[in-house]
């Protein structure tokens, strides 16, 4: 008896971290910041919430669009990498021994590939920012630096909520 709970202790404890793995890898990204991935600014996200106060001009227009059309095919090809990782966690939780380590390793190959696409995506963007003059380099230091601003009160006021639950139950 003993050694069959131990042998279900351990295949939910793979299954646990196999579907951490998943999980943790097919969350959406979005937004403009990333909180808590050590991301930092996703320049786009910056970006497209000011085109219109940036005043492109028709080569900066041309970039743009390529750029937003390099994002979309990346975002498709992300949804997709994470369909098919969970199809592979599916087949595998489908079978009386699953083999844990195949989907850690696909997750592993998706995030890789993922991440490579993530950077050439990036990458487009800070070629754009690159050709902007120094009046739409202050309009995007600037909103970035209000976000910062908005973040930090957030986390402020989160940290102070926390203290005065924790002073209330004490």
């Amino acid at each position: 008896m003993n050694s069959r709970k131990s042998s279900w202790i351990g295949i939910t404890a793979a299954a646990l971290l196999a579907f951490g793995s998943y999980a943790a890898f097919a969350q959406p990204g979005g937004g403009a910041m990333r909180h808590g991935h050590g991301q930092g600014i996703e320049i786009e996200g910056v970006l497209a919430h000011l085109k219109d106060q940036l005043g492109l001009d028709t080569s900066q227009q041309v970039m743009w669009d390529n750029a937003v059309a390099q994002s979309k095919a990346a975002r498709g090809n992300g949804r997709a990498s994470r369909e098919q990782l969970r199809a592979t966690l599916g087949a595998e939780l489908a079978k009386a021994e699953p083999d844990f380590a195949a989907v850690a390793t696909a997750a592993d190959a998706t995030q890789a590939n993922n991440q490579a696409l993530r950077r050439q995506v990036r990458d487009e963007w800070l070629k754009l920012y690159a050709t902007f003059s120094p009046a739409q380099k202050a309009v995007v230091r600037d909103a970035v630096k209000a976000r910062l601003a908005r973040m930090d009160s957030f986390r402020e006021r989160m940290r102070e909520h926390g203290q005065s639950r924790k002073q209330g139950a004490g």
